[in-house]
């Protein structure tokens, strides 16, 4: 992998596909000229967060013009964006995409939707029920949604896909701004998150976030990355749109894999088994060279 990323850390207009999809093409015509291979955006980068009774009217299914106009794009430079995903079962998504070569490459649906706090995204949206990666000519992509990144799950089978890298987008408010400590008590709490998400699956992370207000709420913005040792490379300081360009090649990869490696004495079996045993379902059977769900010991 040897990759260029843009980080288009964006303030979308509520609610306004239109206005959004002519920022997105400013920005990856600009990141294009200035040599990236990948633009990302943040989570829902094309529609804004608090949607409500929006959500319906601004949601847009793969054949949409918006959807095509960002994959004719993307035949300059691949883009990943945020939107409102219609399903042809009539369910509604927070999705990602990912557009290369002119064409939908892969769709990640945010699994761990939030329904607390001042949050309520369970009300019009469905969860998704995968973590795939996306196989792009840049490298081997995983995607985690803003909370899907809070939960084990999504970035253990990540590393246990072996992904080049990790793409988090996020709308993650400000918050904790009286904490002791410097800037916001939220952004401190998802570098953590996120760098030790990174040191444990021995990957890249790129992590975008949405900046702007809707509903009196202020996005945090500091979007970052992380190389597979877990050391942070780049951040976006302050609350304002901005871009941020990363470059993530192999060679870290190799050496935090090669040093300690992690994927190579991972026993998936025994939590394969322990989840059986928990949910009552039957553990599927072993894969040829896998050792058994049944042989955990004691």
């Amino acid at each position: 992998m040897n990759c260029r990323v843009a980080i288009a850390q964006t303030s979308p207009t509520l609610g306004d596909v239109h206005a959004n999809l002519e920022e997105h093409r400013q920005r990856v015509e600009a990141a294009s000229a200035d040599g990236a291979d990948l633009v990302l955006f943040p989570e829902l980068s094309l529609t804004g967060y608090f949607l409500k009774d929006q959500t319906a009217e601004v949601a847009l299914d793969l054949e949409s013009e918006p959807i095509q106009r960002l994959a004719e794009l993307s035949k300059q430079t691949s883009v990943a964006f945020g939107f409102v995903e219609a399903a042809p079962d009539g369910r509604l998504y927070n999705s990602m995409a990912l557009c290369e070569d002119g064409a939908v490459l892969g769709v990640h649906r945010k699994v761990h939707l939030v329904g607390y706090g001042m949050f309520d995204e369970v009300r019009d949206l469905a969860p998704g029920e995968s973590f795939e990666p996306i196989e792009s000519r840049h490298g081997r992509f995983g995607f985690l949604t803003c909370e899907d990144a809070w939960h084990l799950g999504g970035a253990y089978l990540h590393f246990l896909e072996g992904v080049d890298a990790i793409l988090v987008a996020s709308a993650s408010p400000a918050r904790g701004a009286e904490a002791p400590g410097p800037g916001f008590a939220s952004a401190r709490v998802w570098e953590t998150v996120l760098r030790s998400i990174s040191l444990l699956s021995q990957t890249w992370l790129v992590y975008c976030n949405r900046v702007g207000f809707e509903d009196g709420v202020a996005f945090a913005g500091g979007s970052m990355a992380f190389d597979p040792f877990g050391e942070r490379v780049a951040r976006l300081e302050g609350l304002g749109a901005g871009e941020l360009s990363v470059e993530l090649d192999s060679g870290p990869l190799r050496r935090a894999r090669v040093q300690i490696p992690l994927r190579r004495d991972e026993k998936p079996w025994l939590l394969q088994a322990a989840l059986a045993r928990k949910t009552g379902l039957a553990a599927p059977a072993a894969e040829e060279g896998v050792e058994p769900a049944g042989e955990t010991g004691a």
